[in-house]
């Protein structure tokens, strides 16, 4: 027995009926494959151990993916392979580029790349694997695939994978077949990948550089694009920007963030910037944010110049960074809710496309997931864009967008709102330097003698000019969206816990207890609420049904109640939906209005209907 086979011994001692137990615990969505990778199961586990059970799924994942790029793109493909910086990353990339060696495909190892650096970069290659779980706990690892196009792969593409995939696994040679095509890889092939992997993060880095600068000016033309970055250096100048990063360990931490930033003149610095020093929760939303917002606080009480200052926290992945900013009218540190960092970056690029398009009109259209707050809705409107909504995904969103194009419409922005950032033309991925962007533009593209500034434009468009002055803050410009109370994603209350969920029942079952209680309930929901009727809504992948009568053919994607006031105007929504990465059962509330009360007591009353039901 050579050295090489002797790696995969402990294959021999593993059952099937462990194997299988390992593999039902994997949630396969069109967002990602995840689940707890770590050996002994921990989501909260810093190990790199992953178990035999989790080599044999590494290995059975690419040669899914091995398989389906064969079939359509033919033998000896490139692809590109990259990993967060999650301890169990490296076991699973160097299991999985056996796997595509063996195969005969060339791979481009990365290494750690964050996921839009992966993706930008796979525009130069047939496809992608990148090995991550993007916000969820330490321990969590799992995989996404992608082809050339910057993205994920779509649902029916994503379908296909997975069918190999499982049929793979449920095979009764499942843990046979890892073994053999593992040994099958030439020893010397897989050293000299690894060996080739600093040429490609180093390619890899200077495309996505590039890529960069053609979706923040919105141009590939070099000159227009010239121009744009010279206009944004002058306004940065004229009112400086420092941005502060919480790198939290992440891919982003041998990204180019500090590069392209420090490019623009805006001062960067960072904190927890070694990679893999992931120190608290990985997830981006307030309660994580606090590092950042005190570093923030430092800088500002320790400066004496007026400065805009401007921090995020990216997840592992370094797909997704949530805002928080120095707010001078306070004199502190503001985190800002997933919602809010959206509505901005939509205001942002909207305001930036009517200010690029020089009077010429356009169908304008952003793509959204089902949760997004309607305060999109109202911004799109005053620049008269077109909402469409998909259901949760990021992979729903980008494919929806894709369809409106081909139809015709113009989409600068889309994303998952309910998130927060945003995927910003031509890119197919959520991005935080994206998302610091579309704010460095709505700052720094500032009243010329020939043009209007950005969120001048704004001001005038949603009848706010009286808001406007020359020397705005971040702070004013968010005064100015549109209000609306809304539940965050990854609030305690959004998540709910059952034994078993079977949606299709407890949908049915909520509409019966819904019906009835609306029914109870209708003057008081009058008087309290201003809430005269209802309207229930579905979203499956990218296809939106309005007024269902039946609750239950929402399956497992999102169902909505829009709540509508006595002209038929929407003023409220609850949604709810399963989640596909997570075990868990999602709600959520959106009230028009600075109405706090409202919307805890429209959530309460949701969630009391689904938990009566589901314990029937």
């Amino acid at each position: 027995m050579n050295k090489q086979e002797s790696l995969w011994d402990d294959f021999d001692s593993l059952s099937q009926e462990d194997f299988l137990h390992s593999y039902n615990e994997l949630i396969l969505s069109v967002s990602g494959w995840r689940k707890i990778f770590t050996f002994p199961l921990d989501e909260n586990s810093p190990s790199s151990e992953i178990g035999t059970a989790n080599k044999v799924i590494s290995a059975l994942m690419a040669l899914s993916f091995s398989e389906y790029i064969i079939k359509y793109l033919g033998n000896e493909s490139e692809i590109a392979l990259g990993t967060d910086t999650r301890p169990t990353g490296k076991p699973i990339a160097e299991i999985m580029l056996r796997v595509f060696l063996a195969k005969k495909l060339k791979v481009h190892f990365l290494s750690v790349t964050a996921a839009p650096e992966i993706m930008a970069y796979s525009k130069n290659v047939k496809g992608f694997a990148y090995i991550s779980a993007s916000h969820n706990p330490i321990g969590h690892n799992g995989v996404k695939f992608g082809l050339s196009n910057g993205g994920v792969l779509d649902a029916a593409q994503s379908a296909e994978v997975t069918n190999i995939f499982k049929d793979l696994c449920n095979n009764e040679n499942a843990i046979t077949i890892a073994k053999d095509i593992l040994n099958s890889c030439p020893a010397n092939l897989f050293s000299k990948t690894i060996d080739s992997k600093d040429k490609y993060k180093s390619k890899a880095l200077s495309v996505y550089y590039d890529f960069t600068k053609i979706v923040s000016s919105g141009t590939m033309n070099n000159n227009i694009q010239q121009d744009f970055f010279v206009q944004l250096k002058k306004g940065i100048k004229q009112k400086p920007i420092n941005v502060v990063c919480d790198m939290n360990g992440s891919a982003r931490t041998l990204s180019i963030d500090k590069s392209f930033l420090t490019e623009l003149g805006i001062e960067f610095c960072s904190i927890n910037s070694l990679p893999g020093q992931i120190v608290h929760e990985i997830i981006p939303e307030p309660e994580n944010l606090k590092y950042c917002a005190d570093k923030i606080s430092k800088i500002a009480k320790n400066t004496s110049l007026k400065k805009t200052i401007i921090g995020y926290m990216p997840d592992c992945d370094g797909d997704r960074g949530n805002i928080v900013f120095w707010d001078e009218k306070t004199n502190s540190a503001r985190i800002l809710k997933a919602q809010e960092v959206f509505a901005l970056s939509v205001m942002a690029e909207l305001s930036y496309l009517d200010y690029i398009s020089k009077g010429k009109e356009a169908k304008v259209a952003i793509s959204v997931n089902d949760p997004t707050s309607m305060r999109i809705d109202e911004i799109a409107q005053y620049f008269g864009a077109e909402v469409f909504r998909a259901e949760v995904g990021e992979a729903n969103v980008v494919n929806l967008a894709r369809e409106l194009r081909e139809n015709g419409y113009t989409v600068p922005i889309l994303g998952e709102g309910s998130n927060g950032g945003n995927i910003t033309h031509p890119a197919a991925v959520r991005d935080p330097i994206n998302t610091l962007m579309s704010l460095i533009k709505l700052l720094s593209i500032r009243d010329t003698e020939k043009e209007i500034g950005l969120f001048h434009r704004w001001c005038i468009k949603s009848h706010q000019e009286n808001a406007y002055s020359q020397d705005f803050s971040l702070s004013e410009i968010i005064s100015t969206l549109p209000c609306y109370t809304t539940t965050g994603v990854s609030e305690k209350r959004a998540l709910l816990k059952f034994k078993s969920l079977d949606q299709v029942a407890l949908k049915r079952n909520f509409q019966n207890a819904f019906e009835k209680s609306f029914e109870e309930k209708k003057d008081i929901l009058k008087k309290s609420f201003g809430i005269f009727s209802y309207e229930a809504v579905c979203n499956n992948g990218t296809k939106e049904t309005k007024n269902i009568k039946d609750f239950s053919i929402s399956g497992k994607g999102g169902l909505k109640i829009l709540f509508k006031d006595l002209n038929s105007t929407p003023i409220a929504f609850i949604w709810m939906r399963g989640s596909g990465t997570e075990p868990v059962f999602r709600i959520m509330c959106d009230v028009k209005g600075n109405n706090k009360e409202t919307e805890e007591k429209l959530l309460k009353w949701e969630t009391e209907l689904l938990l009566a039901e589901n314990s029937n």
